[in-house]
């Protein structure tokens, strides 16, 4: 009987009609540099792997009026080792006019959401417990989780003032997961609105 092995996710690729868009974009918000970009599209990595992410271009490709509605990948991620790089990363985009169009705790992770130029999500993370291991069993355990595994709507700017005020990174997670960063606004999950998903 042979041992199962377990791989590692390596990549992510995308098609699109926009490859120099895309390529400077992920530049700009994750750090990706291209490997190989030519007339077939780009291989971006923004560490020692030789890519992480790859834009496919090719002819005949066409928009997604509905891609909100349909099937599909949701989002990719990337995760930060601390919540400073995370927030940093937050106010050097907002400062160049990417904002995000979503902002959770959900419990095991502190997640933006940002929106690419052909219209993906992709959020940018952090552990809240700075573990893995303890992430992984408290998503497995904690009732918290079963009754609400979305999270709570949180406002990043409020976020970014608190942690600029001397709060760690517990503190960050303890305030926002009890609501005290909710923006009071409605949170765009980029799924179909309940009218949507009635053919309405």
């Amino acid at each position: 009987m042979s041992t199962t092995v377990n791989p590692v996710l390596h990549h992510v690729t995308l098609k699109t009609n926009r490859l120099k868009e895309m390529t400077a974009w992920y530049g700009q918000v994750v750090g990706m540099t291209p490997n190989h970009y030519g007339p077939f599209g780009a291989w971006l990595t923004n560490d020692a792997a030789n890519h992480r992410l790859a834009l496919l271009v090719a002819p005949g490709l066409s928009d997604d009026e509905r891609k909100i509605a349909h099937t599909g990948i949701h989002h990719v991620a990337f995760e930060y080792p601390d919540v400073g790089s995370l927030l940093s990363t937050y106010e050097r985009l907002k400062e160049q006019g990417i904002t995000p169009h979503a902002c959770l705790d959900h419990g095991l992770t502190t997640s933006l959401y940002y929106v690419d130029p052909d219209g993906n999500s992709v959020e940018l993370q952090v552990d809240n417990f700075g573990d893995w291991q303890r992430s992984s069993e408290w998503m497995r355990t904690a009732p918290e989780f079963q009754a609400n595994p979305i999270g709570v709507n949180t406002d990043p700017q409020k976020l970014l003032e608190a942690w600029r005020g001397g709060a760690d990174a517990a503190e960050l997670h303890r305030r926002s997961y009890a609501g005290e960063f909710d923006p009071g606004t409605e949170l765009d999950l980029r799924l179909p609105s309940a009218e949507e998903a009635q053919g309405g």
